[in-house]
């Protein structure tokens, strides 16, 4: 085999061990852009210079395209976050606020945040879907949030709260943001010079204080 044809082989070969993560990243982008339901797989594979035909090789439907590209970005890390926490060195309270700082760089500032806003616009029309999602994603996340505050209890760092609504004491703010950096220049005064960690930061010592035992 020459050089040159050598050469096209392994390109071919490496184009079609991209395509996945291509078609994933393509699929992204429509559907935070357009919604799930607008999202067409042609216009999938024509983003991602595939034809439609390959992309069912990979992904059947599009339910499926939807669901592989919820566990590339959210889902399928959640054992690595789980690890991480459970490694983790140092305060309760250090952790909360390293947990909200990493979800601002792996979750809040890509393109993944806008699944979570997708899911709560179509959440009553494809019922499926936001099942799959609320299992794979929204549980697991409660969980971990969950485990962060009972172990801040168990330590005396935290006072003793009803975790089924103090989860929630974290997940707000992070939905918040969501949903003013979607909609910036209405939300959010002088939105130019808006800095999302800082809203993180300052929601995270609010918390914090909050979760403080209280004086008898």
């Amino acid at each position: 085999m020459s050089q040159t044809t050598e050469s096209t082989t392994t390109k071919r070969g490496r184009r079609k061990e991209a395509r996945p993560g291509e078609l994933l990243e393509a699929a992204l982008d429509l559907f935070v852009e357009k919604g799930y339901a607008a999202t067409k797989v042609d216009e999938v594979a024509a983003r991602a210079g595939v034809s439609k035909g390959t992309l069912f090789l990979y992904f059947p439907s599009k339910e499926e395209l939807f669901k592989a590209v919820v566990r590339e970005n959210i889902s399928g890390r959640f054992a690595e976050w789980e690890a991480e926490l459970t490694t983790f060195k140092g305060t309760c309270g250090e952790m909360i606020e390293y947990a909200f700082n990493a979800w601002w760089e792996r979750i809040g500032s890509t393109k993944a945040s806008g699944l979570g806003k997708l899911m709560m616009s179509e959440v009553n029309n494809f019922p499926e879907i936001a099942l799959f999602y609320r299992n794979e994603v929204v549980l697991p996340a409660q969980g971990l949030i969950r485990k962060m505050l009972q172990l801040g209890m168990d330590s005396g760092e935290f006072r003793r709260l009803d975790l089924d609504y103090a989860i929630y004491l974290f997940e707000a703010p992070l939905m918040q943001l969501d949903l003013m950096l979607s909609s910036r220049s209405m939300c959010i005064v002088n939105s130019d010079k808006f800095d999302p960690v800082k809203y993180l930061q300052m929601h995270a010592e609010n918390l914090l204080l909050g979760l403080r035992p209280r004086a008898a």
